[in-house]
Parts: structure tokens; sequence; C-alpha cells
């Protein structure tokens, strides 16, 4: 018989500073446990089978949620990537999940033949293929698994908890790995701006990474525009005018065709990059399909460079005025 492993339903300071490196985005790929069966408890052949990923906040997740249970997890190998974003590539698919019946031999281990995958996995997992070539029915249940308990006791995932919610904590929780992640390039444009232009440019590059990666997922669903990269562009907007005309109406003499010049310069210049940091987002939510992802790419990009060049010429223009004694 395949070999079984042995996990707790209590989480060790090595797991919950795992899960700190893994919001951080350190070692990526290394926050992973070994695929296979698990054992949680003292569980029996009649005992549930759960179905998770191997990256190890979904994992954690679901053993956490077991707690007092006795139960057998099923861990897929899906390259330590979390459940929706595999089921989208295809490693949390019909064909492992099938694979994975074979090689924990779990048909001797369990009398039933039923298991209970997460909601998020069903757009990679076809049930009646899983059936048709193990003899294992799937059910899917619900999306949190801290409502697994209640799905157990009411023998069915309610309307809600099929629901994703992507409130503000989820959203929160996505900002300290997009900082991790651009902080290099921020930290190296801004000091060429600064070299280049001063203090002013460095600024402008500053607010528009914290516009993208801070303002940007806290305000999300407040911010109108049914796609992200549209979301970006609006807020970008907004910030880029802010920025440009709170300063002049703050001096003795403002000049309102410098504050609108200003204004719609910056605007140019800075909503393409917030849009396009935008569209990072849309794979950390549940709100987009790998087909809405892709024609939003295509459309948004050249949308993107086309502001931004005009931004430049407006810049270049705006200079030229100046030196004229125009404005």
């Amino acid at each position: 018989m395949a070999e079984t492993m042995r996990t707790s339903a209590d989480l060790s300071p090595h797991d919950k500073m795992d899960h700190v490196k893994a919001r951080l985005g350190l070692r990526r790929m290394s926050h992973k446990v070994k695929p296979g069966l698990y054992v949680l408890g003292d569980p029996n052949p009649e005992s549930k089978v759960f179905v998770t990923g191997n990256y190890t906040l979904s994992f954690d997740a679901l053993r956490s949620a077991l707690k007092g249970m006795d139960a057998y997890i099923m861990v897929l190998d899906t390259r330590a990537i979390n459940v929706w974003c595999a089921a989208g590539k295809g490693t949390f698919g019909t064909g492992e999940v099938v694979e994975r019946i074979e090689k924990t031999e779990l048909a001797q281990i369990v009398s039933h033949r039923t298991l209970i995958l997460p909601q998020l996995s069903a757009s990679g997992v076809s049930a009646h293929e899983v059936k048709k070539r193990s003899g294992f029915k799937v059910e899917y249940g619900p999306v949190r698994a801290e409502d697994i308990p209640e799905y157990l006791s009411l023998g069915k995932a309610t309307e809600e908890m099929r629901q994703v919610r992507f409130n503000l904590k989820d959203r929160l929780v996505l900002i300290p790995v997009e900082i991790k992640q651009y902080f290099l390039y921020l930290a190296l444009i801004i000091t060429g701006m600064f070299i280049v232009g001063g203090y002013w440019p460095a600024l402008m590059v500053l607010t528009v990474f914290i516009t993208g990666i801070v303002l940007f997922p806290m305000l999300l669903p407040y911010i109108p525009s049914k796609s992200f990269s549209g979301k970006g562009l609006v807020l970008g907007g907004v910030v880029a005018v802010l920025v440009s005309i709170i300063p002049s109406l703050l001096s003795s003499n403002p000049n309102p065709w410098w504050m609108g010049f200003g204004a719609l310069e910056n605007a140019l210049l800075m909503s393409p990059w917030v849009g396009y940091i935008a569209l990072n987002f849309t794979g950390s939510s549940t709100f987009t399909s790998r087909t809405g992802v892709r024609k939003e790419i295509f459309t948004y990009i050249r949308v993107f460079v086309v502001m931004f060049i005009a931004g430049v010429a407006l810049l270049a223009a705006v200079k030229l005025m100046q030196a004229g004694g125009m404005l």
C-alpha cells in the first residue's frame, strides 16, 4: 500500500514564519509540501477525503479548518501554486486528481468513493471525467476553508459559501508582495529621476507606485470601470490631477494655464503606469478569467503606450512654451 503522511491541524512557529515569507514573496516557489495522502487525527475507511494543492498556505488553511476532525487530505502537485491559480493553469486539473488517486491507492484506503474539492478548483476539474476514470465522485465544498465545519454540518455548500469575497483584508495582504516585487525597480527609477530632474520627478514616480500598489487594492471596489486597467487609469488620473492642482492652489499666485497643462500632462504620464500596475492584480483576484485577462492586456497596452507618448509630447511642448515666455 502507498505511503501516507501524518499532519496536524496546529500550525507551528515555522509554519507561521513560512506564511510571512510567502506573503512577502520571499523564495516564492519554496512554499510547498510533498504531494500525497495525509492523515489528520485518527481516520477510518469511512472518513472524508479533502483535496487541496501543495502550496503551503492552501494546505495549512485546510488542515487548520479541520481541527478536531479525523480525515484524509489528498495533496495534488500544483507546483507551489494556490488552488484557484493552479486550476486556471491546469496543474489542479482532472488528470492530476485521477493520477493522485492512483498513486495514493486511495480506493484501498477508504470504503466510500467521494472527494471534497475546494470550490475554486472547479474551473480546472471535470467532475464527470474524474468519476469515469477513477470511480470517485467529486463534490465541491466552500470557497473558504474556514467554512468547512458549517459545510459538513449542513451537508452542502450554501450560496454564501460559494461566493468569492475579495474584501479589504484579502486585498491588503497583496500589498507586501507587490512592494517586494517592485522595490528594486522603484529604487533605481527614483534615483535616476532625481539625478536627471530633481525631487519633483522622483516624487511623481513614488506617487505612481504608491497609487498603483497601495491605493488601488484598497479602493478597488469603489473605482469606476469594469476592468482592472480601466480602474487604474481612473485612479491614476484622479491622483495625477490632485498632485498637480493642489500645490498650485496653495501658491500665492496660481496660474490657471499652468494648472491645466500640468494636470493633463501628469495624467497622461502617470495614469498608464498606474493602469499597468493595476493590470497585474488580475492574477490576484477571481474577478477575472484567463480570456478576460488576455483581452484586457491586448486592449489596454496600446492605450497605455499612446497616452504616455502623448504625455511626453505635451511635456516637451510645455517646456518650449515656458522657454518662450508663453506660460
